[in-house]
């Protein structure tokens, strides 16, 4: 994200901000800034992990979440999208840039890519932008994991993970001044289906034998095997696939499983305070990823339905039913630490605290380690030979 110090022009008239602070409603209307102002003090909310509520992080004030009656997470006819596209409605994607003004203190912050939430540089007041969550071409927003990983077990989890790096540098493991550590959402496409696959395999049945005589008698195994045939099926609930670049996907894929059950219908409330990111790969992109672990997950079942000591698969036909989707935010904690030149991740599920991650290696370590058990082999071995005379 960019940011630039551009000096911020006088606010409009109208009712008086609260004491300490300008009044950029207006703006914030004019460029869909959302905003959360304190009913106490004028500073602006932000959501709580510790109590799941907006809180005033100046004077304490608190207040709840409020859904709008009836809300709920719903899926979506994966076939409707289809033919909407087919139909010619195009998704646009979330590219340039967008400068905002900060309804605090008057600096302005701009907006890059998909990163639709973040802080002022410069009072570290919470800004979000609505324009590409609300977008009327790009898919809506189904559904939010709220953070429930405070800031302190986050601290907690990634200071215990490092530490047991041994060998990684000591730069690295001065993460707190060296590295970035923040709260973001994480756009996510989820997909439902049921499967129906008929096959056609083999079932191989292990078998013994002796062969030779004399000396050379031996038993060896050697597998029988027949064809065969079947059905079976496969109930895919919710398959999580990231929809933003910029990760390390084979850390975070590692995430899994996220626990999906506890989504909340969509609301920005939760995004208070936090990064947040819309998606950069399209629906269509991620279940081209789905469809893989669905075919894994259905191979499995067949080789389990064929049965025996080994299985063929030599053809199946899979259809699919029920096809649907979500397009969730899920929370992560991202730790960034540059190291020679070059960025490494360490991500923790803000649901569950599990974590993952990427660490450089210290040179320096690794031969001070195999030096020392060099020389400890050598005294070992005088001490020997001293104690033999």
């Amino acid at each position: 994200m960019a940011q630039t110090a551009t000096p911020a022009p006088a606010p409009p008239s109208g009712p008086a901000a609260p004491e300490g602070q300008r009044d950029f409603s207006a703006y914030n209307a004019q460029q869909a800034v959302d905003t959360r102002p304190c009913a106490s003090c004028g500073g602006q909310l932000e959501f709580h992990i510790g109590d799941q509520n907006l809180t005033c992080p100046h004077c304490g004030h608190a207040q709840d979440i409020v859904h709008a009656e009836g809300a709920s997470v719903e899926e979506n006819s994966w076939k409707s999208l289809q033919m909407n596209m087919m139909s010619g409605r195009a998704m646009s994607h979330a590219e340039g840039e967008k400068e905002i003004i900060c309804q605090n203190c008057g600096g302005h912050t701009t907006f890059v890519g998909t990163m639709t939430a973040t802080r002022c540089p410069y009072c570290a007041t919470p800004v979000q932008r609505t324009d590409i969550h609300e977008a009327p071409d790009r898919l809506n927003v189904d559904g939010v994991l709220p953070f429930v990983v405070t800031d302190d077990s986050a601290e907690d989890i990634v200071k215990t993970w490092i530490n047991k790096r041994w060998f990684a540098p000591t730069e690295f493991k001065k993460y707190s001044t060296a590295g970035s550590f923040e709260s973001v959402y994480a756009a996510y496409f989820t997909y439902d289906a049921q499967a129906t696959t008929d096959y056609r395999g083999q079932r191989g049945t292990r078998h013994t034998r002796t062969v030779g005589s004399g000396d050379n008698k031996r038993t060896e195994t050697y597998t029988v095997w027949r064809n065969v045939s079947g059905r079976v099926f496969n109930s895919f609930d919710d398959i999580t696939i990231l929809a933003n670049t910029g990760f390390t996907p084979k850390y975070v894929d590692k995430l899994d499983p996220w626990p999906t059950q506890q989504l909340q219908p969509y609301n920005p409330d939760y995004i208070a305070g936090h990064l947040c990111r819309t998606y950069d790969r399209e629906v269509q992109d991620c279940y081209s990823d789905a469809r893989q672990i669905m075919d894994y997950q259905i191979d499995s079942t067949i080789r389990s339905d064929i049965g025996g000591a080994e299985q063929r698969i030599d053809q199946k036909q899979t259809h699919l039913s029920n096809v649907t989707y979500k397009h969730v935010l899920l929370p992560i904690w991202l730790l960034t630490v540059i190291y020679d030149g070059q960025p490494w991740q360490v991500f923790i599920n803000g649901a569950t605290g599990e974590i993952h991650g990427e660490r450089p290696w210290s040179k320096v370590k690794i031969i001070a380690t195999i030096v020392a058990v060099i020389l400890l082999i050598v005294v070992a071995i005088v001490l020997k030979n001293l104690l033999s005379d």
